[in-house]
């Protein structure tokens, strides 16, 4: 992975090479971001830039001994550490480098979700378990294979278990020499205090439009006119733009879900409305919570659509369809308490409370909300 593979962030890849060349290199840096902005990436470009022998003013070369080592994530001084669920002896993330690199190879743009499906977690939630920071502490022992940087690249460090954090954080106040910890993250306000304290923050803001809409042209074939809609849908998102072109089974699912819902409450359908909620609580924690996190969205883009500002609505062309409908539905008087209920049920998903008798609950409530 290249700057010039990174999407975007134009502004990103300029601080970053300027300060390879002005040689200072922060011992801790936490990229953190939206979902979407091609923070790993540009993580990993960055490492590679480091240590590449002959880079230009914009990349690596490519050609000289470290970059080669790059190609197939491979490098002995580039370690690895994300959430994994454990499966059998598999605890640590070195039992998962394998799927992990050619997940990564495949595609650089994923979220937690696609990598939970890559490893089969099904009702499992991700962590980084304690046992990691042991791991991380032996590999960094170790002698650099070329006497340059060693990095330690932590995807979504707010998934880090107390005990591994507080372990790790010995080594971000006294790294090895010439190490460097990159953290990224999609939510840093989880992270531990004393860890964050101790990281330089380097913010990455969403991708413009007009870089994702030139990625799908040159990538995917998309043309002009469909992808500049698609860039917008997208909101500085590329895994959304991605997800908008291929056909995305999971996304359909929580769209004609959310249907079904606003139905049949506003009908009162109670003997469907259990069954509903049967449905939903037969998909693993992981999904409820990602459904959750539709639902809330549609919500607010149905609030919104009633304005009639169309550059401030982000809908596929289904969802903008049940709009045209349902957003009337959604006024001033409810709208803050439909977005409560949803983040009570998400509060009680995370707490692992009985998920038929959330839904089913959650589902009631819309019947009285919804009349209002």
């Amino acid at each position: 992975m290249y700057f010039r593979d990174v999407i975007g962030q134009t502004a990103a890849k300029q601080r970053l090479t300027h300060e390879v060349s002005q040689g200072r290199l922060a011992h801790a840096l936490l990229i953190c971001g939206p979902e979407g902005t091609g923070k790993l990436p540009l993580a990993i470009a960055y490492a590679r830039y480091i240590n590449c022998v002959h880079r230009t003013e914009t990349d690596a070369c490519g050609t000289c001994p470290s970059c080669v080592k790059f190609n197939k994530l491979v490098h002995p001084d580039v370690h690895f550490v994300f959430p994994i669920v454990k499966k059998g002896k598999k605890d640590v993330c070195d039992d998962y480098i394998g799927e992990w690199r050619d997940f990564v190879l495949g595609t650089s743009y994923f979220n937690i979700n696609h990598w939970l499906n890559e490893m089969g977690a099904e009702n499992s939630q991700a962590q980084i378990f304690a046992k990691e920071s042991d791991e991380v502490t032996r590999k960094l022992t170790l002698k650099s294979s070329e006497g340059n940087y060693k990095f330690v690249i932590l995807w979504l460090p707010e998934k880090m278990h107390l005990v591994c954090a507080n372990k790790l954080l010995k080594l971000l106040e006294e790294p090895p020499e010439k190490t460097m910890f990159m953290l990224v993250s999609e939510a840093p306000e989880m992270i531990l205090p004393t860890i964050l304290s101790r990281t330089q923050r380097f913010n990455i803001r969403p991708i413009e439009e007009e870089a994702i809409a030139q990625a799908l042209q040159q990538k995917f074939g998309v043309l002009e006119k469909e992808s500049s809609s698609i860039a917008h849908f997208a909101n500085g998102n590329f895994i959304k733009a991605l997800e908008t072109i291929h056909l995305n089974e999971e996304k359909q699912l929580f769209f004609t879900l959310f249907v079904n819902l606003m139905r049949l409450s506003y009908q009162r359908k109670i003997k469907e409305m259990k069954m509903w909620s049967e449905q939903v609580a037969s998909m693993g924690r992981e999904r409820q919570k990602n459904f959750l996190d539709y639902c809330q969205r549609l919500v607010r883009e149905n609030f919104v659509y009633n304005f009639h500002r169309s550059g401030l609505n982000y809908m596929t062309l289904d969802e903008e369809n049940f709009a045209t409908r349902f957003a009337p539905f959604i006024n001033e008087r409810n709208v803050m308490g439909l977005i409560e209920e949803i983040s009570e049920a998400q509060s009680h998903i995370q707490q692992n409370v009985n998920a038929r008798m959330v839904f089913f609950d959650f589902s009631l409530k819309m019947i009285v909300l919804l009349k209002q």
